[in-house]
């Protein structure tokens, strides 16, 4: 059984759920520039990517000039909404887990810095992880780029790392990192999606998650 020194997370629908917010926001944004509303499972398939790369994907018409109007449109009404997103049941838990084996944490998204940064600070995760990259300081998902990086800052091994998240974006960047990944079915993608990029386990619910984890993480350090 492979054992993991570090594990990375995706943030918005793995740690926080905050799918039906983005859905939303986006959608909202649509409605305000007189463009097309892509529907739910559009809207959602494209989290996890960077914005401008995520928005061309699910709102095929907007143009260039338009885009920095969107996005201003798009961070109000995600912005009215942030407070009420919460982090998902047990997922302090698996951090717990994870520190309590001396393990690392890293957080791999497609949020910015900026709102990466806000978040932590709301919830008081700052402290929890070791390390984060964001879509705006390197390559977008599925691009490994992050995860070498993230290879880089915390010194561990690829085979030595697990990518949870819920998207096949996330599934993909892992197997190009050659990192073993984790796919939750709770977030924005649905099962036959994230089957088709063939993740290394499927799992539906934080408790599954841990469950799934507790054995396979490297023994704690004796002091």
């Amino acid at each position: 059984m492979r054992k993991y020194s570090a594990v990375v997370f995706d943030w918005d629908g793995t740690v926080m759920d905050s799918t039906h917010s983005i859905v939303t926001a986006i959608q909202s944004a649509c409605v305000d520039l007189s463009l097309p509303v892509p529907d739910a499972r559009t809207a959602s398939w494209v989290i996890g990517l960077s914005l401008e790369s995520a928005l061309y994907r699910c709102v095929p018409d907007l143009t260039a000039d338009q885009l920095d109007d969107f996005i201003e449109r798009y961070r109000h009404h995600f912005l009215q909404l942030d407070g009420q997103i919460k982090l998902f049941d047990g997922i302090m838990d698996v951090f717990q887990l994870v520190r309590g084996h001396d393990g690392m944490l890293a957080v791999a998204t497609g949020k910015s810095r900026a709102g990466l940064d806000r978040v932590l600070g709301r919830v008081q995760l700052h402290d929890v992880f070791h390390a984060t990259r964001c879509a705006d300081e390197t390559a977008s998902k599925p691009d490994p780029t992050m995860l070498y990086e993230l290879f880089d800052e915390l010194q561990v091994d690829p085979e030595n790392v697990l990518m949870v998240g819920d998207t096949t974006h996330d599934v993909t960047m892992a197997t190009r990192a050659g990192v073993d990944s984790m796919a939750v079915t709770y977030g924005a993608h649905d099962v036959p999606t994230l089957e088709s990029a063939e993740p290394t386990v499927l799992v539906s619910s934080v408790t599954e998650m841990r469950a799934w984890l507790a054995p396979r993480l490297a023994p704690a350090v004796a002091a």
